[in-house]
């Protein structure tokens, strides 16, 4: 029987440097969650169709749970964790809450993230924009409206424009 083979593997999450030793089979997912303790992205289908798992990987949002580590290592990782700053919430954190978008809130953390990877790329996206960049983040729970709104509602703070939440789904 073959033994399975550990290697050190040098991330950077969060801002953080991490090097600890994994499987070489690992998947980022895996070794985020039970490795380190990150466990805000969700391990939800565990073949790339969920999106819960979705992690910002040197700018752009990538599923963790098909992403093997190897392929993350020296890369920049920010997950749902290292959305805010300065003790305070990410914008999006709080149009979520605001305009009542997330409901049992599993599959938040990977449609948060893909939504901060669009936001940091186009500060004023449109409504084809968002749901295309969401396209990849299934929520068994809403509708999707109210996550839409909250993304331009994060916008529109970003942008110095305001906020809040419009708090009537439209």
């Amino acid at each position: 029987m073959a033994k399975a083979t550990t290697c050190i593997v040098h991330l950077r999450v969060n801002g953080d440097d991490y090097e600890p030793g994994v499987p070489s089979h690992y998947t980022l997912l895996e070794t985020l969650r039970y490795v380190i303790g990150l466990t805000g992205s969700k391990q939800g289908c565990d073949k790339g169709d969920c999106g819960a798992c979705t992690v910002i990987l040197d700018g752009e949002p990538h599923l963790s749970c098909i992403t093997p580590v190897l392929a993350a290592e020296g890369r920049e990782i920010r997950t749902v964790e290292g959305l805010a700053g300065a003790g305070r919430p990410h914008p999006l954190q709080d149009a979520f809450d605001l305009n009542g978008a997330a409901q049992c809130g599993f599959c938040t953390p990977g449609i948060l993230c893909s939504a901060a990877a669009l936001l940091e790329r186009n500060d004023a996206p449109s409504r084809t924009e968002i749901r295309e960049a969401l396209a990849g983040n299934l929520c068994r729970c809403t509708g999707y409206t109210k996550i839409y709104d909250a993304v331009e509602s994060a916008a529109a703070v970003l942008r110095g424009q305001g906020g809040g939440g419009t708090g009537n789904g439209e």
